[in-house]
């Protein structure tokens, strides 16, 4: 009991881990450098977009009711469910209003790609450039994709790749974790059509008031972490 008052005392919490994974992207500090940028100084008449797909999203209907939060009591839902497909959610966040376009798939191979692609061109301003953040699934550099960028009127499409094992560089990846949490994650869905209309019902009510995330720490302060890390793993700068 006395060690219990203690950890109380002192919010000590031991049971608790954090894992992280240190990239081995040669061209890290590069690429860190250039998503950052894009980050705190976005350029002129251009759109900054962060990328990515979230795959193999389940419907699922629990086999009995959720039951809601009570005082001192969590929301409580059973272990076991019933299946009903998956799809996959394609989403672009603009990092200077918060505001995502979205599209759900039913794979993420690269002809999804290109056709969220090919949305994206449609819903963007001509006249804009437009900047994708995206990570390294090979479906974003496949040949195809090459090939989709060599006209000349897409000449406005800029990639830039965040480091391998990164993607915490992805601001859409925080956007990811907030449809999951807040709908996908405790909703029931007894077929992915129903789950399909509840994302896109959460999206239209997340674009009537976006909030965009903030983005502050330097590169060089993000740089400076992972030396640390390095030095107190052993690993070779």
């Amino acid at each position: 009991m006395m060690v219990q008052r203690v950890w109380q005392r002192y919010d000590i919490q031991p049971h608790r881990v954090e894992k992280f994974k240190i990239s081995n992207d040669p061209n890290f500090e590069e690429k860190v450098r250039d998503v950052v940028g894009l980050y705190l100084d976005p350029p002129d008449r251009a759109l900054v977009l962060c990328v990515d797909e979230k795959s193999q999203i389940q419907a699922l209907d629990r086999t009995a009711p959720i039951l809601p939060l009570r005082p001192g009591l969590p929301e409580r839902q059973t272990h076991d469910y019933k299946r009903y497909g998956t799809t996959t959610l394609f989403a672009a966040f603009n990092i200077l209003n918060g505001k995502v376009i979205g599209n759900c798939l039913p794979r993420h191979r690269g002809k999804e790609f290109l056709k969220f692609l090919n949305q994206l061109e449609k819903e963007v301003p001509q006249d804009l450039d437009v900047h994708l953040i995206l990570d390294n699934y090979s479906t974003h550099k496949s040949a195809a994709v090459q090939h989709w960028l060599k006209p000349k009127k897409r000449h406005r499409f800029h990639f830039h790749f965040t480091p391998t094992s990164s993607s915490w560089l992805n601001q859409v990846e925080r956007w990811f974790g907030l449809i999951t949490d807040k709908m996908i994650r405790r909703g029931t869905f007894r077929s992915a059509a129903e789950l399909e209309r509840a994302i896109y019902a959460w999206l239209a009510n997340w674009n009537n008031e976006p909030p965009a995330f903030v983005w502050k720490a330097t590169a060089d302060v993000i740089l400076e972490k992972v030396r640390h890390c390095k030095e107190l793993n052993g690993t070779p700068q």
